[in-house]
């Protein structure tokens, strides 16, 4: 009989088997469960601010354990800046990904970036809200996190825009945080959703610059 149920169970691997779920590895659930908590702190902080937002507020949102939290974090500023790390990371590859494939020169890539930027800010409001308004306050390093990615899309952008000894060497600093600025009160106004509106306005705020210095 045992012998015979093997033989069966062997069989049921063809035509009608019931199929076998793939084994998911640990690192894959670790990563998943870690991805939770940092879209929870992003959307807590979002709607109450950094502040308010508990550690319990933080499992509850994310669904797990506070052991787990624990477990892949120090506390809420580590849960905090690890967002806001993935976060940027994900936006500057984008604008980078769309920069590259743009056409019609720098302006096109200038537009291109620009349109990039702003759809994450509309797409993923709750981490734009996170990272442009939050980090501002939440804790020194946070600021410190913010500043430095500033200073990342200050070097995207220089790299792109045509050098002209005409201009103020300050400018690209100047047009970041213009875009950064009009954006940020985007958001404030809760308003994010409508981001990509203000892609005529801004890339005419970028372009105009280096575009008068050129027929000058």
């Amino acid at each position: 009989m045992a012998a015979r149920a093997q033989r069966g169970r062997g069989a049921g691997a063809g035509i009608g088997a019931v199929p076998v779920r793939p084994a998911i590895s640990p690192e894959f659930v670790a990563a998943h469960k870690q991805r939770r908590i940092m879209d929870a702190i992003a959307g807590l902080t979002a709607e109450r601010g950094y502040d308010a937002t508990k550690i319990g507020d933080i499992v509850r949102r994310a669904g797990v354990a506070r052991k787990t939290l624990y477990d892949n974090f120090e506390g809420k500023e580590q849960v905090f800046l690890a967002a806001f790390d993935a976060a940027v990371e994900e936006v500057v590859d984008q604008v980078e990904a769309a920069c590259v494939s743009a056409e019609d020169g720098w302006e096109g890539q200038v537009r291109a970036g620009l349109a990039a930027f702003l759809a994450y800010v509309s797409e993923h409001p709750a981490r734009a809200r996170m990272c442009m308004i939050e980090a501002l306050s939440a804790t020194p390093t946070a600021t410190a996190r913010y500043e430095d990615a500033m200073e990342r899309f200050v070097e995207m952008t220089a790299r792109v825009v045509p050098r002209d000894e005409r201009l103020p060497e300050t400018l690209v600093e100047t047009l970041v945080g213009g875009v950064a600025w009009i954006v940020y009160q985007q958001i404030r106004r809760k308003e994010s959703e409508r981001a990509p509106d203000l892609l005529p306005e801004l890339s005419e705020f970028v372009l105009a610059p280096y575009l008068a210095a050129a027929r000058s």
